[in-house]
């Protein structure tokens, strides 16, 4: 599919800079940023030599099995089985035509769950639509697209759906699509102990569903849900099998047995290593505006779990795979100037990577400390150390990938102010320093706490952390302990309360979905515990207005009121996808909303 114009640009450009107060204070700062991430920089260097060796070797035929790129790739192939495809299979003999072939696709994460209901990552995101499909899909505008649903209707007064379904569709298990199969998803999204954050946000409006023919269903809300036909269209909606929802061995964490009806057929998983699709040959219903009809062009495809990204660089570069994802800063260029490599890199929708603060706990029950916190970073200084100019600058809580709801009034309105961040931790009591430099009240050191889900850690954050913590540290004697732990550990600090900040983006198309979940009283993932009605009001008033230009005035004061009034959070940069690819690679293209990479069916080897 075709993608629109924001998504087309190559580098991501970074926002102006806010001009320090102080200079000198501003060169301390950026030294100890620069100190922060000096040992990652070697990276650089051990892949740059890596790459120029295997350029050496360019012209050699090598399979998978014959070279080893690093202990962590060498890992990733054994225990696969002996009929995995190597990237360089991907031509088929097919003349040249294109189609058939298999194609090997390094990804930086690797999904917690196959099941769509479930689906979180949104680094995750382009397998979905491999193996399910939704009822509706999104024009590079963002309008509503027929899918498995070839049209609907809705009531004047927004409480009903009528949605008129394809006939010739079929699950990969053989079961029949149809308006009974579509209500069976609906139900069980809703089911209680499913997916408990998804019924009470997205489907909080959702009444019931009822077949009223075959290929007829009437969708009933509670109340008007401007939201509804967003996420019909987003990954929560892929339709799983009905068989599946009955019969799966582990339907949440999904797998070969919970199936879908999109262009591939996931037939192989290996936990730690890979995942392998195989083409849908029956496929003739994908959504409008793709660039082909009929099934997908490529026989299948492997995606490697590779995340160290060294080893996806050098896997690209050597040819052991075809597509990496998750392509660092420091390589942008070199991959840039390869004639036999592309480089494609989209801004995502939704809510910007921010560092959430815990209002319900000290230090940051003190808004003077909140806002301290967020004056002690220069966050360019800190993003051009970690991403090299290749982050956009968030500063609210919407990014820049959502321009129909995000402010910019809000630019350079806060942060990058060491002198401010010092007066307001002095007013708010830290005044003395402990042996380490480190503020002190009451014979208590002043520090906070991020524990992250090492399934969740993408775009280097754990650099960036670094980075952040030199930071303010040096700029304001703030003690930032960072802490990546497994997700059962996350998940009972989330329990216990104890935590200071929780760092979090999500990839919604529509960014309302995202303020739903993170900012309302209630919200299935409010972590900083702030609350208030006008806020609650503000956003669901914006969730049932159907008209853009109130949805946008309504959001705007929403993000006034975390960003400038209450200072809940510190923005640091809209999240984006780069995908490079060799040259014989084609069809790679992006979700025109959400700016996440599309699935493999248009993708082909060749010409």
């Amino acid at each position: 599919m075709n993608r629109p114009d924001r998504h087309t640009r190559r580098v991501v450009e970074p926002a102006g800079r806010a001009v320090p107060n102080n200079a000198a204070q501003h060169a301390v700062q950026n030294n100890a940023v620069q100190n922060a991430v000096r040992k990652h920089v070697a990276e650089k260097h051990a892949i740059q030599k890596h790459v120029v060796q295997k350029r050496k070797e360019k012209n050699v035929k090598l399979r998978w099995g014959a070279l080893t790129l690093a202990g962590v790739l060498a890992l990733a192939a054994c225990g696969a089985e002996s009929g995995a495809p190597s990237a360089k299979a991907g031509a088929d003999g097919g003349g040249g035509s294109g189609d058939g072939g298999s194609l090997v696709w390094a990804v930086e994460t690797q999904p917690i769950t196959f099941n769509p209901h479930q689906w979180g990552q949104n680094k995750a995101r382009l397998l979905v639509h491999n193996q399910f499909d939704a009822l509706i899909a999104r024009g590079v505008n963002g309008e509503f697209l027929p899918w498995l649903a070839t049209s609907w209707k809705v009531s004047e007064d927004g409480l009903t759906y009528t949605f008129e379904l394809r006939d010739d569709v079929t699950f990969h298990d053989g079961e029949k699509f149809d308006a009974a199969s579509v209500k069976a998803n609906l139900d069980q999204l809703v089911a209680p102990g499913y997916n408990a954050a998804l019924s009470a946000i997205q489907l909080r409006n959702f009444e019931k569903a009822e077949a009223t023919a075959p290929y007829t269903l009437k969708v009933t809300l509670k109340a008007p849900d401007g939201l509804f036909l967003d996420f019909l269209s987003s990954p929560y909606a892929g339709q799983v099998s009905p068989k599946s929802l009955k019969n799966a061995k582990d339907l949440k964490a999904g797998g070969v047995d919970v199936v879908g009806t999109g262009p591939f057929i996931l037939d192989r998983f290996t936990p730690g290593q890979e995942v392998h699709y195989k083409r849908n040959p029956d496929y003739k219903w994908p959504p409008t505006g793709a660039a082909h009809q009929g099934p997908a062009h490529l026989a299948e495809i492997t995606y490697r779990f590779l995340s160290e990204a060294a080893v996806r660089v050098g896997a690209l570069t050597s040819g052991q795979v075809q597509v990496i994802e998750g392509v660092p800063a420091t390589e942008i260029g070199l991959i840039k100037s390869d004639p036999e490599l592309r480089l494609e890199t989209s801004l995502n929708s939704g809510s910007a990577f921010s560092y959430y603060f815990n209002v319900s706990r000290p230090p940051f029950d003190d808004k003077r400390v909140r806002e301290a916190f967020r004056d002690a970073v220069d966050v360019d200084a800190v993003l051009n150390s970690v991403y090299q100019g290749t982050a956009k600058r968030a500063w609210s809580v919407i990014g820049q990938g959502s321009p129909q709801f995000y402010d910019p009034s809000l630019e350079k309105t806060f942060g990058n102010n060491p002198e401010r961040a010092n007066r307001l931790l002095d007013e708010a009591g830290w005044k003395e320093r402990d042996a380490e430099g480190f503020r002190v009240k009451d014979g208590k050191r002043l520090t906070v706490r991020t524990v992250n889900a090492a399934p969740f850690v993408r775009d280097r954050r754990d650099v960036l952390a670094q980075a952040v913590q030199a930071a303010v540290k040096q700029s304001a004697g703030i003690d930032f302990q960072v802490k990546i732990v497994d997700q059962g550990t996350a998940q009972k600090a989330v329990e216990d309360n104890e935590y200071e900040i929780f760092e979090n983006s999500r990839g919604d198309t529509d960014a309302g979905a995202a303020l739903n979940l993170i900012l309302a009283k209630d919200a299935a993932i409010n972590r900083t515990k702030f609350g208030s009605a006008e806020l609650d009001e503000l956003l669901a008033g914006a969730s049932a207005a159907s008209d853009v230009a109130k949805r946008k005035e309504l959001y705007a004061k929403v993000q006034k009121t975390v960003i400038t009034d209450e200072a809940i959070l510190l923005p640091l940069y809209v999240p984006a996808d780069q995908v490079a690819y060799s040259a014989s690679v084609t069809g790679i293209t992006f979700e025109p909303v959400s700016g996440t990479p599309n699935s493999a069916y248009d993708i082909r080897i060749g010409t």
